[in-house]
């Protein structure tokens, strides 16, 4: 089954050439039978492009391929990306774990043979990368900013009971008004 599983490392990978750089070829490959897999399971583009950019943009600035990543350099990532002038909320930073983690999950299940392919051509194999000791735990219902989440139900039930005493009193005033 491995051999025909969509994204699978023989369908996106070619036998018998000789790569002038075979660790991007491979990367490039992993990136393409990634997205390949993501649309055999009906996903968008709209979905899988910005999941797509997001690796490119760990690897660029990891320096490393996933077969070298580890846990430090993905909590290097996010701890970049929460510095600077626009520091990333914390729904991001647990979006982009989540992605990159499902990258990694992709590149370790056997269906798709690129553990054989890492251990072969390169030494390594990918490993995970964020755990539950190095990401984002979902402790809090909302996550965004707090002057913009979500009502509850019953900050709504008093927003409308609120607003259904308005008119009666807006009556009773007009009622006084000379």
């Amino acid at each position: 089954m491995s051999a025909t599983a969509p994204g699978s490392a023989s369908l996106v990978l070619a036998r018998n050439v000789v790569h002038l750089d075979p660790a991007a070829a491979v990367f490039k490959a992993m990136l393409d039978g990634w997205a390949r897999q993501q649309s055999a399971r009906f996903l968008k583009s709209s979905t899988i492009d910005p999941r797509r950019r997001l690796i490119e943009r760990f690897e660029e600035l990891t320096g490393l391929y996933p077969w070298q990543w580890t846990p430090a350099e993905g909590e290097a990532f996010i701890a970049d990306l929460r510095g600077g002038q626009t520091p990333i909320q914390m729904s991001t930073a647990r979006g982009y774990e989540v992605i990159i983690s499902l990258f990694v999950e992709y590149l370790r299940d056997s269906r798709y043979d690129w553990l054989k392919v890492c251990e072969e051509r390169f030494g390594e194999v990918p490993q995970e990368v964020f755990h539950e000791g190095n990401s984002v735990m979902h402790t809090v219902e909302y996550e965004g900013d707090p002057r913009r989440r979500p009502l509850t139900y019953d900050e709504v039930q008093a927003l409308f009971d609120a607003a259904d005493a308005l008119p009666s009193r807006s009556g009773d005033r007009d009622a006084r008004a000379p």
